[in-house]
């Protein structure tokens, strides 16, 4: 049975508001609390580091999903699982020895997860499916939040929830970027699992009712399928 979890990304979030919004979207629906690491390298950006997933970790019980978009993630998984990562997933494009960085991210006992960006092939990962707790299919190129669903990866969102099933794998399904109101039907139907959403939350004005009105439109749309 398909399961639905929200999780907030805080690359929108008020920063200066940061603690309350956290808080406000555990009460109203979010299952995970997403968190984008990039070093300016990988992708053209810079967000943060481990103390904020540190802070993070003081004010919140929900399971903290770190999104590694950072050039050498097997130097930093040890710093990001002493502050705190309940997951962490690293993108097959900047991974040559893929299955060695997976293994390091389970020996210290927590989630591991693999990224894909729009373009890369579901195939280059199929090896690797009956390992992994996670499997993050990007909906934008990554780097920047609010930017436009790329309808195409659709295809692959399903592709991917076909296999799964067919096999018997545990991992969750999630998707990231361009997750709103007018996409999640679509994102859900095709077997999305874990739901990345940053500015269709922490950019309302109503943040709690923003993100309780996603979470319910997500289940809603599982039981129209």
């Amino acid at each position: 049975m398909q399961v639905i979890k929200l999780a907030p990304s805080i690359l929108s979030a008020d920063l200066l508001k940061l603690e309350q919004q956290v808080r406000t979207v555990i009460r109203n629906g979010a299952d995970f609390i997403h968190v984008d690491i990039m070093d300016g390298h990988f992708v053209p950006n810079i967000t943060f580091g481990p103390v904020m997933v540190s802070a993070l970790k003081r004010i919140c019980k929900l399971p903290l999903d770190v999104h590694l978009m950072i050039s050498d993630p097997d130097r930093y998984i040890p710093d990001f699982v002493a502050a705190g990562a309940s997951i962490l997933s690293v993108h097959q494009e900047l991974n040559p020895h893929l299955h060695s960085t997976i293994q390091r991210i389970k020996q210290y006992k927590i989630k591991a997860g693999v990224v894909l960006n729009p373009a890369t092939d579901l195939n280059t990962i199929l090896p690797m499916l009956g390992e992994l707790d996670l499997v993050l299919l990007m909906t934008v190129n990554p780097g920047f939040g609010g930017q436009k669903f790329i309808k195409d990866v659709l295809a692959k969102i399903r592709a991917l929830a076909e296999i799964k099933l067919k096999n018997r794998y545990r991992f969750l399904s999630e998707v990231d970027g361009g997750i709103e109101n007018h996409t999640v039907p679509a994102v859900v139907k095709a077997g999305a699992e874990v739901l990345v959403a940053g500015s269709a939350i922490f950019k309302q004005d109503n943040v709690g009712r923003a993100c309780k009105k996603l979470k319910a439109l997500a289940l809603s749309s599982i039981e129209s399928r």
